[in-house]
């Protein structure tokens, strides 16, 4: 053990591992927000602590497993000549159901009728089933990334643990801000939708780099964040009767 702490091997690895932890996780983050913003207030953010002690209890558990976690990138069968392992099945039907929930939010946004009937209608049970969904695909994905980096399995451990801590720590201000701007919450079901796309593409074999699709959402979130701070400056321009109607 004391060799691990003193290998800068071992310390790059862990840095960089936990670093891409906590990107990868801005999937689940973002899911957890937009999930638990179905549920009365008072349940939300414990929705978001049971979605993410989850994460963090399937992550090492198929740490704990690699073995069996590398069998499942092996083809397991074939479909009309196209060799599928069980990881792409996972995949597949994960992106298939952010695509449906992503589209179905986006309906209900732009329709006029989520706030209280879509609320009443969601359950705590619900929810945290939809939660649980997802974070088994993000584990799956999450933790076959990074037994391709390191293997060192306490390494591993010790990067999920860090990245989910520093989720747990941004849950609750990410979700605030999100549910609080209905053009932001926009721009996160489409980021969901992407990254729905993305996993069907990696169930079938065609991968697309996660860069070009944080950086889409990245420059997506600056010019939202600019259309914020104009909207803000017009307000107090208004309230000091500097603006138009404003005498």
């Amino acid at each position: 053990m004391l060799d691990l702490l003193s290998s800068p091997e071992i310390w790059a690895s862990f840095l960089t591992l936990a670093a891409l932890e906590i990107v990868l996780g801005i999937d689940n983050v973002i899911f957890l927000s937009i999930a638990s913003g179905k549920l009365p207030k008072e349940q939300q953010a414990k929705a978001r602590r049971i979605g993410l002690f989850l994460a963090l209890a399937m992550r090492i558990g198929l740490l704990l497993s690699i073995t069996w976690v590398a069998s499942l990138t092996q083809p397991a069968f074939t479909l009309f000549g196209f060799e599928a392992s069980w990881r792409d099945l996972v995949l597949g039907l994960g992106g298939l159901f952010l695509l449906y929930k992503g589209t179905v939010e986006v309906h209900a946004m732009m329709e006029g009728r989520h706030d209280e009937q879509a609320t009443a209608k969601a359950s705590f049970a619900s929810v945290i089933t939809q939660i649980v969904i997802l974070d088994l695909v993000f584990s799956l994905d999450s933790v076959i990334t990074a037994v391709g980096m390191t293997n060192q399995v306490e390494v591993m451990i010790a990067a999920v643990v860090v990245a989910i801590l520093v989720m747990l720590f941004a849950a609750e201000t990410i979700a605030a801000f999100v549910n609080r701007h209905p053009t932001v919450k926009m721009l996160a079901l489409n980021f969901l939708l992407l990254i729905g796309v993305a996993l069907i593409a990696d169930g079938l074999h065609f991968h697309i780099p996660r860069e070009f699709i944080y950086f889409a959402i990245a420059f997506s979130a600056a010019v939202e964040a600019m259309n914020l701070m104009a909207a803000r400056a017009r307000e107090k321009r208004r309230a000091a009767g500097g603006g138009p109607g404003g005498h």
